[in-house]
């Protein structure tokens, strides 16, 4: 044959046009690991707004003229303010879900501004509006006098203190909403470096 003893190989078949391969853009895969772990923090962010519903049922049913003697025996405080308000931080999470969805830049621009204006926010004012409560609690001394009377002002509900009760869902809530902050941010960076083609 012709060929034989030929060792001749085409040029970019040696390996050497390893730099030239087509690759997967980064913002691809960065882009399909925050959707999933944004989905997740807006599940756990489902199960907290639960939880504010199980506190906030017997508000609303004595607001429907709705009487359930197993929950009035509980007697469950009436709600501040901001934990209506927190509520509404839920509807933001459909734009959040809907810009996943097609890769949408404003939607989730406008689903963490919401996640600031009514999540993050009546959690700080909770925060602090139970402070003087837990820190009453945490810091006194059964043994002396004073700090039992200041005791005795702190809020408790079924024998528990009820600012430290709150302490463990916001925190909970604070971390879930960053989280939420930090996978969202990262969608926004790795959508926007595709050239904005989806900013509408």
């Amino acid at each position: 044959m012709a060929s034989k003893g030929l060792h001749y190989t085409p040029l970019g078949t040696d390996g050497t046009d390893h730099a030239y391969r087509q690759r997967v853009a980064s913002q691809y895969p960065i882009s399909a690991l925050n959707k999933s772990r944004l989905k997740h923090c807006i599940f756990f962010h489902y199960l907290l707004f639960f939880v504010m519903l199980a506190k906030l049922s017997a508000d609303i049913l004595d607001k429907l003229d709705i009487f359930i003697l197993e929950i009035e025996e509980l007697r469950i405080p009436q709600p501040l303010w901001w934990e209506y308000i927190w509520c509404i931080s839920l509807l933001f999470s459909f734009l959040g879900l809907a810009a996943i969805r097609k890769n949408r830049v404003k939607p989730m621009q406008h689903y963490l501004i919401g996640l600031l204006a009514f999540g993050y926010l009546p959690c700080l004012y909770g925060f602090a509006f139970y402070f003087g409560d837990v820190w009453t609690y945490l810091t006194c001394d059964p043994e002396l006098e004073d700090d039992m009377r200041d005791l005795d002002n702190v809020h408790m509900w079924q024998g528990m203190p009820y600012g430290l009760l709150w302490y463990g869902f916001i925190i909970v809530a604070i971390q879930i909403h960053a989280f939420s902050t930090y996978f969202a941010y990262n969608l926004l960076k790795a959508w926007k470096s595709r050239g904005g083609r989806k900013m509408e």
